[in-house]
């Protein structure tokens, strides 16, 4: 058995996809599978770190507006990487191709696609991106996380399955307690975690730097992902104010303990975020990123906070208000649970499996 997974760019698109190849290998062990990634782009590194091989296009994302005339020379590498991609295709003999969205996913389903192996794709968004939205018409299957997707993909393709996340996540049995000690933090003092994704977030970095103090005054520790960007002026800033509640570092290697010492999170509005939230059943506030196509940060968000299960404090009002808001939230137990409540409603277990069940329906059909 012989699959091919595409995409990436962001964790986003790469943790999905890890999963998915996981499930797939635990119901065959000798499945062989192989990622078609973007050059330079994270996926690059963190597959074979997963123990997968992976092959790069040198395949861009569309620059906005789509009339820019750059857009020529993006649509000369797409040719060119499907052109490539056929011969991926041609040695590696796959019996199925699957698509998690990001820059590689377009041309290697276009090219699956038009040598006749059957193709999935798995949209994380609530509102579905440019990639995924052409290749619907050539796909047998439509994986989404969210309602209302008929919109966008014919009806009688879409399956909800929901986003897979890192099983590592799930599989962590520490007390808060003990996560707290292991992130070397005191264990009977609220807790924040800060995540703004593995680049990091300016306007979310801005804010907790601007109100360091004011954690301190509070007696509120935080768990500070700035982000390699962000890493070296937020450590700066957080050692000039002496602060002793605010932990910045650029990456935090085990999530699972970070997640479960927090009492709650402000993160993005990433759909792999979201669906960790939701899985993981943590009270957050979320910051949707406004440099995101559609912005479907906002959309992801909004699907949360109307239903009760997140506070949404918008991007530009994330500098004056988001301190406040999350001191606020993280001393109101009862609140605190109604989100956490709510959020685990929305919960999709076991996304990866139902997937890599559809993937080896493709196969069999």
């Amino acid at each position: 058995m012989r699959i091919i997974i595409s995409g990436g760019g962001t964790g986003g698109h790469i943790f999905p996809a890890i999963s998915i190849a996981n499930a797939i290998k635990a119901r065959q062990p000798e499945a062989e599978i192989l990622f078609v990634g973007a050059e330079g782009r994270m996926e690059m590194t963190r597959v074979p770190e997963a123990g997968y091989d992976i092959k790069g296009l040198p395949v861009r994302g569309l620059i906005r507006p789509l009339w820019s005339p750059k857009n020529i020379g993006v649509m000369i590498d797409f040719f060119r990487s499907k052109w490539l991609v056929k011969k991926i295709i041609k040695d590696f003999k796959p019996q199925a191709a699957v698509g998690v969205g990001g820059y590689a996913s377009a041309p290697t389903l276009n090219a699956a696609a038009d040598m006749g192996i059957p193709c999935l794709i798995q949209e994380q968004n609530s509102y579905a991106g440019v990639t995924n939205k052409s290749l619907a018409k050539r796909a047998k299957k439509i994986c989404v996380a969210y309602d209302g997707m008929e919109r966008f993909f014919p009806a009688d393709r879409i399956i909800k399955t929901g986003n897979p996340v890192r099983q590592s996540l799930l599989s962590n049995n520490m007390t808060k307690a003990q996560a707290r000690e292991a992130m070397g933090l005191r264990t009977d003092l609220p807790t924040i975690l800060v995540i703004g994704g593995s680049l990091g977030a300016r306007t979310i970095n801005n804010a907790i730097a601007d109100g360091l103090n004011r954690f301190d005054e509070r007696k509120v520790q935080v768990i500070w992902q700035t982000g390699k960007y962000y890493a070296e002026e937020c450590e700066r800033k957080a050692k000039e104010s002496g602060t002793q509640m605010v932990h910045p570092q650029a990456f935090i290697s085990d999530m699972a303990a970070a997640y479960k010492a927090a009492d709650i999170v402000i993160s993005r509005a990433g759909a792999s975020s979201i669906s960790e939230l939701c899985l993981l059943g943590k009270a957050s506030i979320l910051v949707p990123s406004p440099n995101v196509a559609e912005d479907h940060q906002t959309k992801n968000a909004k699907a949360l906070s109307d239903r009760g299960a997140a506070v949404l404090v918008p991007d530009a009002m994330a500098e004056r208000t988001l301190v406040e808001e999350a001191i606020a939230l993280v001393s109101d137990a009862a609140t605190t649970t109604k989100l956490e409540v709510e959020v685990s409603k929305l919960a999709l277990p076991d996304s990866a499996d139902i997937i890599a069940e559809e993937v080896m329906k493709l196969i069999k059909n």
